[in-house]
């Protein structure tokens, strides 16, 4: 069942004028960004990705302060210094900003390839080492693009962020979980930290850009231990995962009720070899 706020009202006049002088300052800001990191990139031959994701990680702050919308991060450690695979549910629009602004670190992105028509953000996303996807319906390209990943990861022992949901969700549930992230996670042996997004209906634009301001809050879960998983029971264990973010979600709307949302749910066991 759509939930009642997934297609966006009509904005109002004074509405729409916000958002149309938010954009147009978010999409000078990107240009900007873009343009000032071309030579920058010449200069250091296109291989200083860290200085480039911060420059990214700053300018995902900016707009999302430009917007309103203040960023708190849920966490009882630092984000791991090794090689890790970092999932969330993805709902809004407003997810690839908080994605950047949170500065995973040494860790690239996979987006939709259909965002580098969006020529700045595409800029940007290029230089920061992201993986472009394309979508389901060509699979033969999909795997092709997850194994130079891998290889790629393999050799670098970067991090890297994707979404098991691939595209917004915005019926207000955990949508179906894609194979890719889990896959890697078993192949390369990295552990997983899950992040929960809690963006309340009143600020969340779905799958539109008309945010509010408000406060975003990130859960980072602990992390999941990957080192026996088999390719065999992907799965089951791709499965598992997304049982914790259900469980996570329900509890994020008990929270809305007035009961406490748990930072500590357990890990559901995962399928080994046995």
């Amino acid at each position: 069942m759509m939930r009642h706020d997934s297609i966006t009202p009509a904005p109002r006049h004074d509405d729409r004028n916000r958002l149309v002088a938010l954009l147009a300052a978010s999409a000078v800001l990107l240009t900007i960004t873009a343009v000032a990191l071309l030579p920058l990139a010449l200069l250091t031959l296109f291989r200083a990705r860290r200085l480039y994701a911060f420059v990214a990680t700053q300018l995902a702050r900016v707009i999302l302060r430009l917007w309103g919308i203040r960023l708190i991060v849920h966490q009882d450690r630092p984000f791991p210094a090794e090689q890790t695979i970092y999932v969330s549910n993805h709902s809004s629009t407003l997810d690839v900003f908080v994605l950047v602004a949170l500065g995973l670190p040494n860790t690239r992105f996979f987006l939709s390839g259909f965002l580098r028509k969006y020529v700045p953000f595409g800029i940007i996303a290029h230089l920061m080492g992201t993986f472009f996807t394309v979508p389901q319906n060509k699979p033969a390209d999909r795997v092709r693009i997850f194994q130079r990943a891998d290889r790629i990861l393999r050799r670098t022992r970067e991090s890297v962020y994707l979404s098991p949901e691939g595209g917004r969700v915005a019926t207000g549930d955990i949508g179906h979980f894609n194979k890719g992230a889990f896959h890697l996670a078993t192949s390369l042996k990295a552990p997983i930290v899950p992040l929960y997004f809690q963006i309340p209906v009143e600020i969340d634009p779905g799958l539109g850009y008309n945010a509010q301001p408000g406060v975003v809050r990130v859960y980072v879960k602990p992390p999941i231990d990957t080192r026996d998983w088999r390719i065999e029971y992907l799965e089951q264990n791709t499965e598992r995962v997304r049982e914790m973010f259900v469980c996570w979600h329900r509890e994020n709307h008990g929270a809305h009720h007035g009961e406490p949302l748990n930072a500590s749910t357990p890990v559901p066991a995962a399928v080994v070899a046995s």
